[in-house]
């Protein structure tokens, strides 16, 4: 495939304003403006792009946009380049397997997009409750996406109360056994009992009153994990 390098410099300007308007209140962005901003290859774009799909269609329903364009090339042909067209929260969503500058670098463009159109288009700005409304909208249904490999399974505090425990009983208790240990400001399951699928992660998002987020990640256990758990501790809760 071409690297985006190889593009004459007037085709990738012409690439990067090309933010078409899929509705008349949506604009869209390519794969290959994503590939340009965060400074990957346009295959690595596309890949990770169908990896994440699927995903995608389970829970909207809808696949993404293909489609193509076509290069002039500096020896005078022509490239046909296939490419992904996407809404802003279909971009936020692959950008979540981006490190952080990428993703800085993603965030910011839409931003720079989304004044030049409110420019083009001027509108007032929407209220409060209708922002937070969107935010909480967004980043649930991230978090559903990021989650839903733990949806069934038991906090810390909930398996602790089946053994008539508080939480810190039962970590301490579980820690001095060696099923557990703590690291980096959470508790581990023991390096021998890691690929048994007694316990699987879950992620916790909130933000303080001046809206600095806090993400938090903790560790729940299976009924597979409790059933091991009644067969160490002796106190039989099923």
């Amino acid at each position: 495939m071409l690297l985006l390098a190889k593009i004459n410099s007037e085709k990738m300007e012409t690439n990067i304003i090309s933010i078409v308007q899929k509705e008349q209140s949506e604009q869209t962005m390519t794969s290959l403006e994503i590939a340009e901003l965060t400074g990957k290859q346009h295959k690595d774009v596309m890949k990770a792009i169908r990896n994440m799909e699927p995903a995608w269609v389970k829970v909207q329903g809808r696949k993404f946009a293909l489609l193509s364009r076509t290069y002039q090339l500096p020896n005078g042909g022509t490239k046909v380049v296939p490419c992904y067209v996407l809404t802003k929260t279909e971009c936020l969503y692959i950008a979540t397997k981006f490190n952080d500058e990428a993703r800085a670098k993603l965030v910011l463009r839409w931003e720079e997009l989304e004044r030049a159109h409110r420019g083009k288009y001027p509108c007032a700005l929407p209220e409060p409750q209708k922002i937070l409304a969107l935010a909480d909208e967004i980043i649930g249904e991230g978090l559903r996406i990021v989650n839903e490999a733990a949806e069934d399974t038991l906090t810390a505090t909930q398996v602790a109360k089946t053994f008539n425990m508080t939480v810190f009983h039962f970590n301490t208790l579980l820690r001095d056994m060696g099923i557990q240990y703590r690291r980096d400001g959470r508790w581990n399951i023991s390096d021998d009992l890691a690929d048994r699928d007694f316990v699987r992660l879950r992620t916790h998002v909130s933000y303080s009153l001046k809206g600095k987020k806090k993400v938090k990640v903790y560790m729940t256990w299976t009924l597979d994990g409790l059933r091991y758990l009644n067969s160490k501790l002796g106190y039989p809760n099923f």
